[in-house]
């Protein structure tokens, strides 16, 4: 490139790649997200669209016929030499690539509001002013293609016109709203719609075709540092422009006779790569040029928003107004660090540059990285670690890149997370990110015993409850190998050398996730109960006729499902849990399991339970696996049975699925079996994690078939949860007055409760209603005792402890027993 006459050889692209354009991407989905809004908002109140308009026209009064005919003709004149205006523009300032991304941008536009159910409508326009001078004008602005052909070029030739013309081109195209109410007091939707369509067009043309933002004004920058004192010779590029800065290489020559001066910073020390020393300021130097964009600036918005949301205030630093103050913070902090004899590097440079680009320049950081192979470095960055934090000062960002040693001292680089005045959040999850990088370099042992030695034990300790996947920074975990075993052997390091029980895990996010299941489950909890709040005035209308003695017996053996599966739960886990809190852990496993699909809340909780009183993981799934499996075989068992009973006073016609059905569920299995035989990816997740399950399993019911108290407990729990939902809809009936055998209300509960599992929704809400009422009347049960039976059973089974079990999940946390 050349500047001032110089040709300055640059080597590497400046150009910033596609999929780091932050700026123009969001511009694509906010756009976007209007065009839903406005066809969502058409969609529903097209009706009402013109009373709308009119009840606004009301208000603000419309024209004179003469003044709207004036208004109207220069606004039309206006609006039609717009894009030709800014055609003329483009084709004298001999921009090429623009000019392909107009036509792009208008022809896109017009094409895509031109298709109708029957193919691609031509616009009917009519030239010859002869004929329909009148009307000439109007067929443009009440044409929204017109309008959105505008909307989509003012959107990719916006950013290269001057800011004053892009406000008023901006002003004219979307005046048309207010001229329209004021003029025929009708604006129409499809002008609307064309507006927010040629946006998205223009903003995806854009995202291809760029903005100046992507020219980096590179000579603007070389003119700043001549200004210093510093002329450049060659430029390399380091990184290209992506979530950081474009990081150019520099080389420079000192300009003689030139008085430099210090300016914000200090004198520059010979500090980096210096060639020859000589008197004064070296002759020739080395410095690093950090560019920042206004792609850089909409990431950093969009990282600074989500940490905001996602973390708490003291492990966030607080929020930069502007891309300028965080690049001075920057340099500023580099100053503060160099104060304390603790920088890499020292600024050279801070400048604003043209379109929005910003330049920090600094001198090469002295020394070299740590090094794994030198164990003296260990020691050497837990020292300077220890000088830093003794000042109040944090780094945020200790990657083994950003940590040189010189001349038996630690020095930092990378102050884009630096603070002055840290939190001691900010000062832990330094000590946590310097004894993860240490422990990956130099060994777990050698690294704890260093961090113990220099910052002491009950700080390690406090630090080591931040070595969690939340708490440790994506970047962090990517410049170490394994991260989760690696945190896993570090902590337990920690708690050897320390004598310490338990490290708990520092919550750094707003919510924990114990907070986020308990908030998606009482998401679950009113989606299911809101079906049942509409029929409870029918409800209660029918509840004035119940017999209450059957009620309460029905409440009673309900009781007994939550026995029988703390029993077979509890003779699963070879008898290590308590009982009683087993019991009580069923109440919160009905509510996990009715807020959650096919009920996996209950089986999770199942698990989490067992893990919490002394059984490890595997063991755990295997108990909770073994349940289920003994449960699916009795209530088969049961079914058979009783279905045999029932078949000879009974017809079961009605519960056997068409041939229809049972061809489409063979074709299911038949094609899933398919499936695992020609994916290689499922069929080594069936050898590799089903099969050592399995195993596991028959493992387990082989013992259990050699121990026949343990093989009843569970059995008999089992059927008697089966037993016991049985008896609670029996008993649901008889309080309506209803006259049905216990045997057919089994065969019932139990076929449809089968059929309803399959259901999508949570706890089966819906479904299990709609089998259990037409089962019931499949046997005769009339639907006036049908209905509001089934509603009283789902009260007792269901509703009830749903509502009993949200308080007893959080007494079993509150007592660590989940």
């Amino acid at each position: 490139m050349k500047v001032d006459g110089r040709e300055i050889p640059v080597h590497g692209s400046l150009l910033q790649p596609l999929r780091r354009r932050t700026s123009d991407q969001i511009r694509v989905a906010v756009s976007g997200l209007a065009v839903v809004a406005v066809v969502l908002v058409s969609y529903y109140t097209k009706g009402r669209w013109e009373s709308l308009e009119n009840s606004i026209s009301d208000l603000i009064g419309v024209a004179s016929p003469e003044l709207s005919n004036r208004v109207y003709t220069l606004y039309g004149v206006a609006i039609l030499a717009l894009p030709f205006a800014i055609l003329v523009g483009i084709v004298f300032g001999r921009r090429w690539k623009l000019l392909a991304g107009y036509a792009a941008a208008a022809l896109l536009a017009g094409i895509a509001l031109s298709i109708t159910g029957d193919g691609i409508a031509a616009p009917q326009w009519n030239l010859d002013l002869r004929e329909n001078r009148a009307t000439f004008l109007s067929q443009f602005l009440d044409d929204s293609r017109w309008i959105a052909m505008l909307a989509a070029v003012l959107t990719v030739c916006g950013p290269w016109l001057p800011r004053r013309w892009r406000r008023l081109w901006w002003v004219l195209l979307l005046a048309f709203i207010p001229i329209h109410l004021f003029v025929s007091a009708v604006v129409p939707a499809r002008a609307l719609l064309g507006l927010t369509v040629g946006w998205f067009v223009g903003a995806l043309v854009v995202l291809f075709v760029g903005t100046p933002a992507l020219e980096v004004p590179v000579d603007l920058a070389l003119r700043v540092l001549g200004r210093r004192g510093r002329g450049v010779q060659e430029l390399t590029v380091l990184s290209p422009a992506g979530p950081g800065p474009l990081v150019l290489a520099a080389r420079c020559k000192l300009e003689p006779g030139l008085d430099v001066g210090h300016g914000p910073f200090p004198p520059v020390e010979p500090v980096g790569d210096r060639t020859p020393p000589g008197d004064g300021e070296p002759e020739e130097t080395t410095l690093v040029l950090d560019l920042f964009g206004q792609h850089q600036r909409s990431e950093g918005v969009l990282r600074q928003a989500g940490r905001w949301l996602t973390f708490r205030s003291t492990e966030t630093l607080p929020p930069f107004a502007s891309l300028r103050r965080s690049v001075e913070h920057r340099a500023l902090m580099s100053t503060a660090f160099g104060s304390l004899g603790l920088a890499a590097n020292v600024p050279v440079a801070v400048a604003v540059l043209d379109r929005g680009w910003m330049m920090y320049a600094h001198t090469t950081s002295r020394g070299a990285p740590l090094d794994r192979h030198d164990p003296a470095h260990l020691d050497i960055a837990w020292d300077g670690l220890r000088r830093l934090h003794a000042h109040q000062m944090s780094h945020g960002d200790l990657r083994p890149e950003n940590i040189r040693i010189s001349d038996g001292a630690a020095h930092f680089d990378g102050y884009a997370r630096t603070e002055v005045g840290a939190s001691d959040s900010l000062l832990l999850s330094d000590v946590a990110q310097l004894l993860l990088v240490t422990a990956d370099m130099y060994g777990v042992e050698r690294a704890v015993s260093a961090a113990i030695d220099v910052m002491g034990a009950d700080r390690v300790v406090s630090a080591s409850g931040r070595l969690t996947r939340t708490a440790t920074p994506s970047r962090i975990r990517r410049a170490v190998r394994d991260p989760g075993q690696l945190m896993a052997a570090t902590r337990a390091e920690v708690r050897a050398r320390t004598d310490t029980d338990v490290i708990r895990d520092q919550q750094v996010t707003r919510f924990s996730r114990n907070q986020l299941i308990q908030l998606g489950l009482l998401i679950g909890l009113v989606y299911v109960a809101y079906p049942f709040v509409s029929q409870v005035p029918t409800f209660l209308t029918e509840m004035g006729s119940v017999i209450w003695w059957w009620v309460l017996l029905g409440l009673a053996v309900s009781g007994l499902t939550y026995i029988g599966a703390a029993a077979a739960l509890w003779a699963c886990a070879t008898e290590t849990v308590n009982f009683r809190h087993l019991t009580i852990m069923q109440f919160a496993n009905t509510f996990a399991a009715t807020t959650t699909p096919a009920g996996v809340g209950g089986l999770a909780l199942s698990v989490r339970f067992l893990q919490h009183n002394g059984l490890g993981g595997v063991r755990a799934t295997a108990a909770v696996a073994l349940q289920q499996t003994v449960q699916v075989v009795t209530h088969l068992g049961l079914l058979i049975v009783f279905s045999v009973v029932a078949g000879k006073n009974a017809d079961l016609s009605h519960f056997i699925p068409s041939a229809t059905v049972i061809y489409l569920i063979v074709g299911i299995l038949l094609g899933a079996v398919g499936a695992f035989m020609v994916v290689p990816k499922l069929r080594r997740w069936l050898r590799e994690d089903l099969r050592p399950q399995i195993a596991d399993l028959t493992t387990e019911l082989v013992d259990l078939a050699r121990d026949p108290g343990r093989f009843l407990i569970i059995v008999g729990g089992c059927a008697m949860t089966t037993v016991g939902a049985a008896l609670a809809l029996w008993a649901s009936v008889e309080a309506f007055g209803g006259d049905v055998a216990f045997v057919t209300v089994t065969i019932v509960t139990m076929v449809g409760g089968t059929l309803a599992s399959a259901a999508p929704t949570p706890g089966g809400v819906g479904a299990v209603e709609a089998a259990l009422i037409g089962g019931l009347a499949a046997f005769g049960v009339p639907a006036s005792v049908a209905v509001p039976s089934v509603l009283l059973y789902r009260v007792l089974t269901c509703w009830l402890p749903v509502f009993i079990g949200w308080p007893t999940l959080r007494w079993l946390q509150r007592n660590d027993l989940v």
